[in-house]
């Protein structure tokens, strides 16, 4: 009934600072162990992971194209998260009929 497998997922997150952008992908790890299954998660473990893509951005920004210059920087990255995860097999399990 309960069953264990590793497994590999791509997640990718944007935000304004790198911790934000590494939360957003990270926080997209249980989506896309969701989509790859229709049994039951009981927990996901990352085991592993490794960054394919990191990019900085940084925009020039004025105020009526002359006044108050800033930098605004955005970052991305994209992550393979290796993840042992934990399900219950649905399709094991033996209901009652009524």
């Amino acid at each position: 009934m309960k069953q264990h497998y590793t497994t590999s997922v791509k997640v990718e997150g944007k935000g304004d600072s790198k911790a934000k952008a590494f939360a957003v992908a990270l926080a997209g790890v249980q989506g896309a162990v969701l989509k790859s299954t229709n049994n039951i998660l009981l927990r996901i473990e990352p085991q592993d992971v490794r960054v394919l893509k990191a990019e900085e951005k940084t925009i020039k920004e004025r105020f009526l194209f002359f006044f108050l210059p800033r930098e605004r920087k955005s970052y991305s990255v994209s992550l393979e998260i290796t993840v042992n995860v934990t399900i219950i097999n649905t399709e094991k399990v033996v209901f009652d009929t009524k």
